[in-house]
């Protein structure tokens, strides 16, 4: 398998990004050809209570690294990295490679 890790910084309002993410971004990326897998989290905060390190992580996976890059390079993942300045302000962290279950 190969997948897509995508970290995003808490943004200034929570509520509109997720709104976005959901309604819009979400339903985009389920669209990207090749993709097997899809799942978000909202990282809860630490056991002293302190906020996580990110708002959300999302992970994408791929049946291989060609799938991956076949997907996202058609229209379709043009269209779901294009989405990311209507809502990512804040950042987000792109981190891509081979996963296996352990």
């Amino acid at each position: 398998m190969y997948q897509l890790t995508a970290l995003y910084n808490h943004p200034a309002d929570a509520e509109a990004f997720d709104k976005h993410y959901e309604e819009v971004h979400a339903p985009l990326a389920q669209k990207v050809p090749g993709l097997k897998r899809f799942t978000i989290s909202h990282p809860a905060p630490d056991a002293e209570g302190n906020k996580p390190a990110f708002h959300l992580v999302a992970v994408l996976e791929f049946e291989d690294e060609a799938a991956f890059g076949a997907g996202m390079s058609g229209p379709e993942g043009a269209a779901a990295v294009a989405d990311l300045e209507n809502f990512a302000g804040a950042g987000v962290t792109m981190l891509t490679g081979s996963s296996k279950q352990v």
